[in-house]
């Protein structure tokens, strides 16, 4: 047999296998991540609340590049500590800009208990907002920024609160114009056992 034809049928085979790798593995890939309870599909927007009484303790993420360089997300919930109390309002705090680095905490000292979000197909991301709940007159302490989440763009992200009594305040958040995506830093405090005049910290 002609060693030039051997060679071509080789390389058309161990193409073929490679294509049948790489296929499986996306499918795989995508199948991997269809059971994680996402709140909202590529490209759509979203709003997601707590229970009442309850306030945001995780929050995940899964980048996709062809669907439109955006994430995929689900968040989870916890009731607050009983000596908390339950919050006496709630309400959708500022928003972002798209394309934009954006800064929030919850007003009057409010704890995130929801977040929505909208995509912007030009700008190949998205604008946010927290939804913001406050307990009496409590006020955070001690708090703190995660690094970033993820560490590097384009990977899975996973914030789970590290520690009982601390909370979610709001949020840090860079957006890469280059990378299409974006990397947060979380603002997690304690609060109080006691009332306090503060306004806002």
């Amino acid at each position: 047999m002609n060693p030039a034809l051997v060679a071509l049928a080789w390389s058309l085979l161990a193409s073929a296998t490679q294509s049948q790798s790489q296929s499986q593995f996306q499918s795989q890939d995508l199948h991997d991540h269809q059971d994680m309870g996402w709140v909202n599909g590529y490209r759509q927007g979203f709003s997601f609340q707590c229970p009442h009484g309850e306030v945001m303790v995780a929050a995940r993420s899964y980048f996709s590049q062809r669907e439109g360089s955006d994430r995929l997300w689900s968040f989870e919930c916890q009731p607050t500590p009983e000596g908390l109390g339950t919050p006496s309002d709630c309400w959708w705090d500022d928003i972002s800009r798209a394309g934009m680095e954006w800064t929030s905490t919850c007003t009057r000292n409010g704890l995130v208990a929801g977040v929505q979000s909208r995509y912007f197909e030009g700008l190949l991301d998205r604008e946010w907002q927290f939804y913001c709940c406050y307990y009496k007159r409590r006020c955070p302490y001690s708090c703190m920024k995660t690094n970033d989440i993820p560490e590097h763009h384009h990977e899975e992200a996973e914030l789970v609160v590290p520690t009982y009594g601390y909370f979610i305040r709001g949020a840090q958040t860079t957006f890469s114009g280059v990378l299409r995506d974006r990397q947060w830093k979380y603002i997690l405090c304690r609060m109080t056992d006691f009332d306090c005049d503060f306004d806002n910290l």
